[in-house]
This record gives structure tokens, C-alpha cells and sequence, in this order.
């Protein structure tokens, strides 16, 4: 429930004194939008975005007037920026926008003299109010009753906020799946009718709004409840819908077990997933539809769905301009989410090195970490499939046990990891510097792997010695 009324002690410090200053010349401010909308809900954030009846040039000589560092960030839209004890406050002049012609950005915009114009141009009515230290709430469109509703309502006319800008229409998902709200009705049916249009957007917005949805831990209600939006924003998802998997280890079609180890990541994790985590589970089917055959019995299989997942995914990934930090180890997770393995050491080992391989991560703790992830995965793989396989899921204890152990006791999968390095193999061994450095390192490497020797200097070089001769015979 929103709180009675918003007390002052809730405002950040800067951006009182931001208002203060600009009181101090002579104009009207208020603190709008975001900052509003959650100090309602008791969780302000510390960003804060102020509207003014002061146009760029007068906020600007107030600031400076006041002693404070602005910027000139956005004129052509009346706004600057006040760097207020080293924190930024956005500061823009009241405006209303005109046509949008490219369905994302107003051809021109007009300043205006009273907030609540301002406040009519805004998106959703949880967003369309203002804050005054003095002067209280102004909210005119409803927004503290949809806050205490649990609803995400267009200003207005919600056709026309989706066609003056369609990234809206992501928008309102996300702010449902971030506030666990419902979207109403009207707003609802126009912003899945005004869905396609998001072709109009740019796929880094896209991608942008889609991490803000993925990171929630509700992507699985958005692709169930909001599939038109979520489609046209991730057309790779469409042929999954009621894909019959015709396998005995499925009773689901492809996207709803992908929903439903989507909602196991949570609940295996308390909800506590990593964005990574929760991509890679929204993904890691994605490639099944291109591999789907059936043999001469009537059973479908899915053979090299997870190197075609990975393709797919890399691809989508960067349309999206995913960070490459946080596409990698996506990636890795897609592509080795189904690989057989034995709760050994030296299985566990090469799947690790596998994953690093691909991961993109530096330290080793982080690759076991991301080792965790794979396995909470493939829990929910196996919990999402027919009965008799899920089993599995606890098979899996096994698996990290092991994956405890290596972390432990700091097992080798890696070149680095050995106890001889190039100069050990070449004067050891008398091999010449060049390419075959590296091949007899990374055959020691599979040796020590495989627990066919130990990681110490003498035990390497003997073996490398020993297997030179025989290949020399």
C-alpha cells in the first residue's frame, strides 16, 4: 500500500537544495516522475528528476547563482543537469510534446507554464505525478490509487501513448513485472494490438527494457501473460509456442517447459538468480525447433540443440547489444546446459574447462561460480520434464559435491594451473620452443585431468618424457 503522504526526510539532500536554488529565483519546481512513484511505495530512489517552469537558461543561472556546478545536457528538450554534492539532479522545463513521427521521439516539443501539462505527457499514471516539500502531492491522474490498486494505467488515451512512443510498450511490462503489478485493461488491449510497432525501436532500447524485465525474476509472467509483446521484442521465442516435443522425457511444449525451468531458476535460488542465470534459462531451448527430427518410431529428438541454442542466442545477444561480459557466460550456460556428465573429478573437470573456456570469466572462483548456475539450471531442466526424469534433479547433489571438492582443493583445469610452464618443458624435455610447447602442455593438461597424473613438476615432466619417446618410436 502507498503511504499517506510523502515526508520530507525522504528527499535526498542534493535534490532539496536543487529545488531550494531554484525557488530562490523565483520559480516553480517539484520533484517528479520515478522518485515519486517509489517514496509512495516507501522505497525511494536516490536518483531524482526535477521539472521546473524555468527554461534551461534561468535554471542555469540559478544554479550558478547558488554556487552549483550545471551542465547543458539536453536544451533542444529544456534540460540540464545541477551536480549537486557531487550527485547529478536532471532538471527540465515544463513542455508538452508534438506529433511522433517515428513512433519513438517528439518531432518538437513546446514549453509550457503549468506542471500539470507536463505531467499529461507522461506514460503511465504511477509516473505521471509530482512531489513538493511544501506543497505536498499533486497527482492528477490517479496515480496513488493505481499504486495502492497494484495496476499500470496509461495517462490518457493509451492508443496514443503507444503511438507516440512504442518502447512504452515494454515499458509497462516491466514496471509490471518490477512492481508485480497488473497492466488494466484498456491499456492492456492497446498495447498488445500496438505490438509490431515495436519494429520502430532501436534493439539496444530493446534489449535495454528486456534486461529491466529479466532481472525482476518475472520474465516467465511476461512471456506467458504478455506473449504478442514479448514475441515482436524476441521473435526466436514464436516457434517454441506449441512445439510438440513428441519425446518421452517431455510432457510440455518447448516454451512452456522453458517457463517452467524459468520458474525453477527462482525457486531453486529463493529468487536470488543472477541476470546470467535467468537469460540462459529463458535461452536455453531456443535452438530445438531447427534441430527437431523424428525417427522411425514416431519420437522426436533434438540432436545439437544446444550448439544451435548457443548460435541463436549469441546472435540475439548482440542484436540486442548485451554487454559481452554478461553475453558470455549466457552463452556457455546455453551451450552446455544438456552435456552429459559423471559425478567424477576428471568429468567434472573437462565440463569446467569447457565452460571457461566459452565463460569469458577470469578468476577461478568466478568460473565456479558460474558452475553453480549450470547446475541449478539443469535442475530445473530436469524438474520441468515428465515425471520419471526428475529424478535427476537430485542426481545432481552428486555432481556438486564433486564441484565442491575441485574448488577446494584448487584441482587443475587450466595451462596456468600446472606445475611446469614452457621453459620446465623445453629444458626438460628437450623440445624446441614453438607450437610443440603448447601441445605437450595441453596433453599434460588432459593427463593431469584425467587423473592419470599428478599436478607436481616431477610427475609432468617424467610423463611428458615418457609419452615424447613412445610417439618417438
Amino acid at each position: 500500500m502507498p503511504q499517506a503522504s510523502i515526508s520530507r526526510d525522504l528527499a535526498p539532500a542534493h535534490a532539496l537544495r536543487a529545488l531550494d536554488a531554484l525557488e530562490a529565483a523565483g520559480h516553480e519546481a517539484w520533484i517528479v516522475g520515478g522518485w515519486v512513484r517509489d517514496a509512495l511505495r516507501g522505497c525511494p530512489a536516490h536518483d531524482v528528476d526535477i521539472c521546473t517552469d524555468a527554461m534551461w537558461q534561468q535554471s542555469e543561472a540559478a544554479f550558478e547563482a547558488a554556487g552549483i556546478e550545471v551542465h547543458e545536457t539536453g536544451v533542444k528538450h529544456g534540460t540540464v543537469t545541477a551536480i549537486v554534492c557531487g550527485e547529478p539532479v536532471e532538471v527540465t522545463t515544463y513542455r508538452v510534446d508534438g506529433d511522433y513521427s517515428d513512433a519513438r521521439h517528439p518531432d518538437s516539443v513546446t514549453f509550457v507554464r503549468d506542471v500539470r501539462e507536463d505531467l499529461a505527457r507522461r506514460d503511465f499514471t504511477v509516473n505521471a505525478m509530482a512531489w513538493h516539500p511544501d506543497r505536498g502531492l499533486l497527482d492528477p491522474f490517479g496515480g496513488r490509487q493505481d499504486l495502492a490498486a497494484g495496476v499500470i494505467r496509461a495517462v490518457g488515451d493509451p492508443a496514443l501513448r503507444f503511438k507516440e512512443d512504442a518502447l512504452r510498450i515494454l515499458r509497462a511490462v516491466r514496471f509490471a513485472c518490477r512492481l508485480g503489478f497488473a497492466i488494466e485493461p484498456a491499456t492492456q488491449a492497446a498495447l498488445s494490438a500496438a505490438a509490431q510497432t515495436l519494429d520502430h525501436v532501436a534493439q539496444e532500447r530493446i534489449g535495454s527494457e528486456l534486461r529491466g524485465i529479466v532481472v525482476t525474476g518475472r520474465a516467465s509472467w511476461a512471456v506467458r501473460e504478455q506473449r504478442p509483446v514479448m514475441f515482436a521484442a524476441l521473435p526466436e521465442l514464436a516457434p517454441m509456442e506449441g512445439f510438440d516435443q513428441r519425446s518421452p522425457y517431455h510432457v510440455y511444449d518447448v516454451l512452456e517447459h522453458t517457463l517452467r525451468v524459468m520458474e525453477g531458476v527462482e525457486s531453486l535460488s529463493s529468487g536470488r538468480a543472477s541476470e546470467r542465470l535467468r537469460w540462459a534459462a529463458l535461452l536455453h531451448d531456443v535452438g530445438k525447433p531447427a534441430c527437431f527430427t523424428v525417427d522411425e518410431h514416431g519420437q522426436g529428438h533434438f540432436f545439437g540443440h544446444p550448439a544451435e541454442g548457443m548460435r541463436i542466442a549469441r546472435r540475439l545477444l548482440r542484436r540486442l547489444a548485451i554487454p559481452h561480459e554478461l553475453s558470455q557466460p549466457i552463452v556457455a550456460l546455453v551451450r552446455y546446459h544438456d552435456r552429459p556428465t559423471q559425478p567424477t573429478e576428471p568429468s567434472m573437470l573437462s565440463l569446467i574447462a569447457s565452460v571457461d573456456a566459452m565463460g569469458g570469466l577470469h578468476e577461478r572462483d568466478e568460473v565456479i561460480g558460474l558452475m553453480r548456475e549450470l547446475l541449478c539450471l539443469r535442475r530445473a531442466d530436469a524438474l520441468a520434464k515428465a515425471p520419471e526424469c526428475r529424478g535427476y534433479a537430485y542426481e545432481l547433489n552428486e555432481h556438486e559435491r564433486v564441484l565442491d571438492h575441485i574448488g577446494r582443493t584448487r584441482a587443475c583445469w587450466r595451462v596456468s594451473d600446472l606445475a611446469v610452464g614452457g621453459r620446465d618443458v623445453i629444458e626438460a624435455c628437450g623440445i624446441a620452443p614453438g607450437p610443440a610447447v603448447g601441445e605437450a602442455l595441453s596433453r599434460a593438461l588432459s593427463a593431469v585431468m584425467a587423473g592419470k597424473v599428478g599436478n607436481n613438476r616431477e610427475e609432468i615432466l617424467a610423463w611428458l618424457s615418457g609419452s615424447q619417446n613412445q610417439t618417438g618410436r
